[in-house]
């Protein structure tokens, strides 16, 4: 007579090698996931009023405004437009730490009556840092030849660590109140002018 073997078929177990590279894949699917949705949550685009405001006044004044509160508060007006002001400031918080912000006004009229004006404001803030680098230099000895040797001087020099649009809505509003306060000192608006002029005839 013929005895049939019996086979035992064992599980499959997996090696710890295979269960650290299905860990790895894991992981790296979950980090892929995460920063991709980080990336598409740096825009929300709500319908807030940040950014914009709208004055009773021509975009030639709200500009003119815009530039002369630029100035009260010691930006360096590079451009500035009847429909466009930019301005450029630095700080310096920290002693090896340097910030400057970069705002932009463009004043957009709105209506045909050239009475009312939109002003929109977006300011960038760049971050620089002092980068040291040391030098050194060679030294020529006669048996053992050229030799090089550090010394103390070194190349100062600001690198780029950051740059971000600032998104503070306090910094704007404060911002739109200065540029306010100066639309009362740039003359009347073209309807009042007209107004005046009508009543003096």
């Amino acid at each position: 007579m013929f005895r049939t073997a019996s086979l035992r078929v064992r599980p499959l177990q997996s090696s710890p090698l295979v269960a650290a590279l299905l860990a790895v894949a894991l992981l790296a699917s979950g980090c892929a996931a995460t920063q991709k949705q980080r990336h598409t949550t740096y825009e929300t685009f709500q319908s807030d009023d940040t950014h914009a405001r709208r004055f009773d006044v021509s975009d030639a004044q709200a500009c003119e405004a815009a530039r002369r509160a630029l100035l009260s508060q010691g930006y360096l007006v590079g451009q500035a437009k009847n429909d466009f002001v930019n301005g450029r400031k630095n700080f310096q918080p920290e002693r090896e730490t340097h910030v400057e912000i970069d705002l932009r006004v463009v004043c957009a009229p709105e209506g045909g009556d050239n009475t009312t004006a939109v002003v929109f404001v977006s300011a960038l803030q760049d971050r620089y840092t002092l980068k040291k680098s040391s030098t050194s230099a060679s030294l020529g000895v006669g048996a053992i030849g050229s030799l090089s040797l550090p010394f103390s001087a070194s190349d100062d020099s600001m690198v780029k660590v950051a740059s971000q649009t600032i998104a503070d809505a306090v910094f704007y509003e404060r911002f739109f109140a200065l540029i306010d306060r100066y639309i009362d000192r740039t003359g009347p608006t073209p309807a009042t002018a007209a107004s005046a002029a009508a009543a003096d005839h």
